[in-house]
């Protein structure tokens, strides 16, 4: 027995990581979680609803009136589900789906807000260390993954899904990692996984913020299936007859109900060769001078497009971001969710700037849409401020632990 669930987990990471080699104007306001008074918060279970199947179990993110928005219990539930699924035998494989029109728009950034106003950066923290924890015992479990990505997936939605086996876009699918547009940067290891997309597009999605459709998804490696949403509930009731550990299993049922799919002509994947020749710079200011001059000999739509995106984002935001994502290209999981959460802490922390509750303030509190940020330009923003977000808080502030001995690192 002990050979056999060797033999899957190896399978399992194989799997991912072959996944990974492969990898080839929704507002952001709609995008994330409500504030937590709006008759959201019932009892912590009905957060995190379970379905048993014969020999898989699966985890439903149920507030669908914030958009299934992550918060600390929600995160501390699943990943005491997610550990004691593992060590049951009668389990051979897991899902994890959403409730209404969304899978996950990220993390509760509306009352992270609120709790740093506060003065409650304790609670804060817990928020990161929980998610990013369960983002690391997800990318190194044991057993297959199924995560159904049907409605909005961004940020830390997007982070509790792709580190696992499976992820199944659908025509409903509508992707992003934009926090740079409210100040803050792409985290619950985005930088690890948007490093390995195909060329330079990893760094186009963090900075710009932009979305990606479904079909974009499979393109480009993020998804591993697609299936047109009304065609679910016939893939699950087929997963759900299944008894068994075997990846490959999994994947065939999978196989057997997906639809092909192609990004459409306005797809950004068809402008790849723009979105290297651009994003490859080592600079901030390098990159929106490759768009300029792009853009202005043909008047080019999809740069024009981007150039006003990134106007639009914290300057600070945009050249973390991209430290970031380079960064991520030479590190494991694990080692992206230590860098960010030290750069998740500096973010909410106010030491460098206030642009992460200046960008919640302005897109999801007061809804102005017209954060101040601060520093306001890129000329503004130092070597020393960006160096700074990715040192420790203070010499007493521990790092993020994780069970890198227990749990091997996915590279």
């Amino acid at each position: 027995m002990q050979g056999l669930k060797a033999a899957a987990a190896l399978l399992i990471r194989r799997s991912r990581a072959e996944s990974w080699r492969a990898l080839p104007n929704y507002h952001y306001r709609n995008l994330s979680s409500l504030p937590s008074n709006s008759s959201i918060d019932d009892d912590i279970q009905n957060q995190v609803l379970v379905e048993g199947e014969a020999y898989s179990r699966a985890a439903i993110l149920n507030r669908p009136s914030a958009l299934n928005a992550l918060n600390t219990n929600m995160c501390a539930r699943l990943l005491k589900l997610y550990k004691s699924w593992e060590d049951n035998p009668d389990i051979g494989f897991v899902m994890m789906k959403g409730s209404g029109r969304a899978f996950c728009a990220g993390g509760d950034i509306v009352s992270l807000y609120h709790l740093i106003k506060q003065g409650k950066l304790e609670d804060c923290k817990e928020f990161f260390r929980t998610i990013y924890s369960f983002i690391y015992e997800l990318g190194t479990y044991l057993k297959p993954h199924v995560a159904i990505l049907d409605g909005i997936t961004m940020g830390g939605g997007a982070g509790v899904s792709i580190p696992g086996t499976f992820r199944v876009a659908t025509d409903r699918t509508v992707f992003a990692t934009p926090e740079t547009l409210i100040g803050f940067h792409p985290d619950a290891g985005a930088s690890f996984y948007l490093s390995h997309l195909p060329g330079h597009l990893g760094e186009y999605l963090a900075l710009s913020g932009e979305t990606l459709s479904g079909a974009e998804m499979i393109a480009c490696g993020l998804a591993t299936h697609y299936s047109y949403s009304e065609r679910l509930q016939l893939i699950e009731q087929q997963l759900g007859k299944l008894v068994t550990d075997d990846p490959s299993v999994i994947e065939a049922t999978l196989e057997k109900y997906s639809d092909l799919v192609h990004p459409d002509k306005m797809s950004v994947l068809h402008r790849i060769e723009t979105v290297d020749k651009c994003f490859s710079h080592d600079t901030v200011e390098e990159i929106f001078y490759a768009l300029e001059s792009e853009a202005s000999g043909s008047n080019d739509a999809f740069c024009n497009s981007t150039l006003r995106r990134l106007k639009e984002a914290s300057p600070l935001s945009l050249k973390v971001s991209l430290r970031s994502i380079r960064e991520g290209r030479f590190e494991t999981l694990d080692q992206c969710l230590v860098r960010e959460y030290r750069m998740s802490l500096q973010g909410i922390s106010k030491n460098i700037s206030t642009d992460f509750c200046e960008g919640v303030r302005a897109r999801m509190v007061d809804k102005d849409l017209a954060p101040k940020w601060n520093p306001a330009s890129l000329e503004q923003v130092s070597e020393d401020m960006v160096e700074h977000y990715f040192s420790p808080l203070n010499e007493l502030e521990p790092d993020l632990e994780l069970p890198t001995e227990q749990r091997e690192a996915f590279t």
